[in-house]
C-alpha cells in the first residue's frame, strides 16, 4: 500500500526543502519524525506537517494500523510560481525579489522489501542508454578521426587582452568629455 500526501504553494524554495527532504528519504515513519524534529531549518517544520498528513491518509483511507511499518518511499519539492517584488534602491534604481515556493509531496509504504522509489515524472527522465550490443556495431569510422585529431599539432593560445585599458596603456577608456 502506498499514501501520499502533498502540500502544494508552501512559502519555502524547493531547493531549501530538498536538503530536509533528503534526510528521511529512505527512513521509517518515527525515524524520520525524530529527525526533522531536531532539524534546525525552517523547511523541517513544513516537512514535518506534510509528512504527518501522509501517515493520517494511511491510517485513514487504508486502515494502517502498524505506523512502525510504514517508510518513507517517496520525498520531492518541485518548484511553484514566485512571488515577485521590487525593492527600491538609491539613484532610481529597483532591485526584482522573487519569493520563491513549492510543492511538497511524500509518499509512505508498509511494503516489507524496503523502498520502492516511484519513478520521476517523464521530464525528469535521463535520455536511455544504447547497450553495448548497439554501442559494439557502431562504425569503425570514429576512432579514425579521432587519431587524426590526436596527430595535428594543437594551436597556440593567444595571450588574454587587458580590460579596461586603452591601447596607449592608459586608465580609462581614452581622453574625452567626462574622464578623469
Amino acid at each position: 500500500m502506498r499514501t501520499v500526501a502533498t502540500a502544494r504553494f508552501v512559502r519555502v524554495s524547493a531547493r531549501k526543502a530538498r536538503l530536509v527532504l533528503d534526510q528521511i528519504r529512505g527512513r521509517s515513519v518515527g525515524e524520520a519524525l525524530a529527525t526533522l524534529q531536531y532539524t534546525p531549518r525552517s523547511a523541517a517544520r513544513l516537512v514535518e506537517k506534510v509528512l504527518r498528513s501522509a501517515v493520517a491518509n494511511a491510517e485513514h483511507n487504508h486502515q494502517v494500523r502498524d505506523l512502525d511499518a510504514l517508510r518513507v518511499h517517496y520525498a520531492i519539492a518541485d518548484g511553484g510560481p514566485s512571488l515577485k517584488r521590487v525593492q527600491p534602491r538609491a539613484m532610481g534604481r529597483a532591485f526584482f525579489i522573487k519569493h520563491r515556493t513549492s510543492h511538497l509531496t511524500i509518499g509512505v509504504s508498509d511494503e516489507v522489501n524496503g523502498v520502492v522509489p516511484l519513478a520521476p515524472p517523464r521530464h525528469m527522465r535521463r535520455p536511455e542508454r544504447r547497450p553495448e550490443a548497439e554501442r559494439a556495431t557502431a562504425p569503425a569510422a570514429a576512432p579514425a578521426r579521432d587519431a587524426e585529431k590526436a596527430e595535428t599539432k594543437p594551436r597556440a593560445r593567444r595571450a588574454p587582452a587587458a580590460r579596461g585599458r586603452s591601447a596607449a596603456g592608459g586608465k580609462g577608456k581614452g581622453k574625452g568629455k567626462g574622464s578623469r
